[in-house]
């Protein structure tokens, strides 16, 4: 083995520029495929953080029903509307835990001469327990009757930090929308979510955002249940209390995490077969490059086969010999592809710092496999041709 490989990396030396053009087809496609993988793969990972940071044992609920395309309630709303007594009635389901009745706008806050619009959140005071929140100073309001708001708001770490900068604003009152709120809590940095800076917003009771906001529902009540095992049941049970309350109809849509992260596994299936129709046709075109450079090298060679053969090589030896050439041809051009396209990927993240980009090394190894594959059958027909010469009539053409 260690004598083929010799031999093969000396036939391929030999002919250096042809050699490097049969390998470029192979090593741009494995290239694309590192770099789409990578982009790929960096977002199902950012995705799927993004989702799991508030927990993964989440159910929502929105007004309206999505039959079968767009936005719910977009076309005509509800007839009925999602209240708190609707949340209050899924707070008694088995197996439930936390539930988060909310709704949300944008508002101006001001306060110590300074003021920004940012998100406001109507909340349950119960979303630290629910969304996986910490609160670094203070804290939410007392529980209590969601019904009933009070004059109390938590503020964002980065939003506090433009009102007050370093000084305490625990106690310090704020303007919302118009609207007098003293600051209880402020929260510990989050993030962002999907483009949302989570840091820069302001959280209120739920009561007193749907008046600020003049909202005749809420906009959302997120049910969290206890193990992934009560997904189905919880969902069933959620669809049953609100189809009584609501006269029969189901108006309103229920969502889990699951099959929300299960839409978008389906998004990120339909770019892998996108990224493997062009590595098959990259590949297709590198493999048609080393079949014919292979073949033109067996009528050059034509003579070194015959001395080989008259010296005792036999049919199956210069088979073996042609094959290895191509693979390690295919084998160069993967792994130059391999570097290439994470080259790429490591410029692309220098250049756009936000954008998550990861490259897996099973990918990489298979990569270079599938290359390695791929130059072995590209020389089974050059391999048989150079076996099946005469080397008596070989060594004619001398």
């Amino acid at each position: 083995m260690r004598d083929l490989i010799r031999l093969a990396f000396q036939a391929v030396a030999g002919h250096k520029l042809r050699s490097l053009l049969s390998m470029l087809g192979i090593a741009i496609g494995i290239a694309s495929v590192i770099l789409l993988t990578s982009i790929g793969e960096g977002t199902r990972r950012y995705i799927l953080g993004q989702f799991a940071q508030f927990g993964t044992n989440i159910l929502s609920v929105v007004p309206g029903k999505a039959e079968t395309v767009g936005l719910p309630g977009v076309l005509g709303g509800t007839t009925h509307k999602l209240t708190l007594d609707d949340a209050l009635a899924l707070q008694r389901l088995a197996g439930v835990e936390e539930i988060v009745a909310n709704a949300y706008g944008t508002a101006r806050v001001e306060a110590n001469g300074r003021g920004r619009s940012v998100y406001v959140y109507g909340v349950t005071p119960n979303i630290p327990a629910a969304w996986r929140f910490r609160v670094r100073q203070g804290g939410f309001w007392p529980a209590g009757d969601p019904r009933r708001g009070t004059q109390l708001a938590v503020l964002g770490p980065k939003l506090k930090q433009e009102l007050f900068g370093e000084e305490n604003a625990l106690g310090r009152f704020v303007r919302i929308g118009g609207s007098r709120f003293r600051v209880s809590g402020i929260m510990e940095s989050k993030g962002q979510f999907i483009g949302i800076d989570i840091d820069d917003t302001a959280y209120i009771p739920v009561a007193n955002a749907l008046r600020l906001f003049n909202l005749p529902e809420i906009t959302e009540i997120h049910v969290i249940y206890a193990h992934a095992g009560l997904a189905d049941g919880v969902e069933r049970e959620v669809r049953r209390v609100l189809t009584a309350r609501h006269n029969g109809k189901e108006d309103f849509t229920v969502t889990t995490q699951k099959a929300m992260l299960d839409v978008f596994g389906n998004v990120m299936n339909v770019i892998t077969l996108a990224v493997g129709a062009i590595a098959g046709i990259s590949l297709l075109v590198g493999a048609i490059g080393i079949l014919t450079m292979m073949w033109i090298a067996v009528g050059e060679r034509t003579e070194e086969i015959g001395l080989v053969r008259a010296i005792g090589a036999t049919r199956r030896q210069v088979q073996v010999l042609f094959l290895t050439e191509a693979a390690v041809l295919a084998t160069l051009g993967g792994a130059f592809g391999v570097l290439g396209g994470m080259g790429l990927a490591a410029l692309l993240r220098f250049a756009i710092p936000g954008l998550p980009i990861h490259t897996p090394m099973t990918f990489a190894v298979l990569a270079v496999a599938i290359s390695t594959a791929t130059g072995l059958l590209a020389g089974v027909l050059p391999a048989r041709r150079a076996a099946a010469l005469d080397p008596i009539e070989a060594l004619r053409t001398e």
